[in-house]
């Protein structure tokens, strides 16, 4: 599992490290991992050598495009969930993927294939978030606010403010994006299901 108390430099150097070591175990060139991800060459370059950090949909696509569960990118040792089985995380086990604007605690990295993937955010007031587009994935979404105010801001759509102990479930097709609703940063709960959805609209 990669080490959440490294500095973020760090972070991202080992993941890119995890991510060439997946790729090269697969025969994959970059550009083929490119072409089934969707994402630009140059992108999966920059996050193999440690340059960027992806946001959850792009993750999601470079781990498509690799042909892993996003489980395996943070982690080099798990098994898959298995029917009857009982996973814990307790306080502090997580791994933790920082990006420009996000903080998250990946929980239970070490279990591949889940249904949903389960995280701890801590966000920043919106004016010190630096964004260009919504996030947009395939699936359902649910969060909840444990600690400050949440703006849910959705394409689309008018924004969400949500206090503590509030939540809200959502398509995560819809362009989102979260941020901190005071000045203080905001802790949250997020849950995304890995639902997808036929020709009709309707999840399959």
């Amino acid at each position: 599992m990669l080490d959440a108390k490294a500095a973020p430099d760090d972070r991202r150097i080992r993941m890119g490290e995890r991510l060439r070591a997946i790729r090269h175990s697969k025969g994959l060139t970059l550009a083929e991992v490119a072409a089934r991800s969707g994402l630009a060459v140059s992108t999966v370059s920059k996050v193999e050598r440690g340059r960027m950090a992806l946001t959850y949909d792009r993750f999601g696509q470079l781990a498509d495009g690799l042909g892993v569960d996003m489980a395996e990118l943070f982690s080099a040792e798990g098994e898959r969930f298995q029917p009857g089985q009982v996973a814990v995380a307790r306080k502090g086990e997580f791994a933790l993927h920082v990006t420009e604007n996000y903080v998250y605690e990946m929980l239970f990295s070490e279990v591949w294939n889940k249904a949903m993937v389960p995280m701890l955010g801590t966000l920043q007031p919106h004016e010190k978030m630096s964004f260009d587009r919504f996030v947009s994935h395939a699936g359902e979404e649910f969060v909840m606010v444990l600690a400050g105010r949440l703006t849910v801001t959705f394409e689309d759509r008018e924004p969400l403010t949500l206090e503590t102990g509030d939540s809200t479930y959502f398509d995560s097709r819809r362009g989102h994006l979260y941020a901190s609703a005071g000045a203080e940063p905001a802790r949250i709960l997020v849950v995304c299901a890995k639902t997808t959805f036929g020709a009709n609209g309707e999840p399959e």
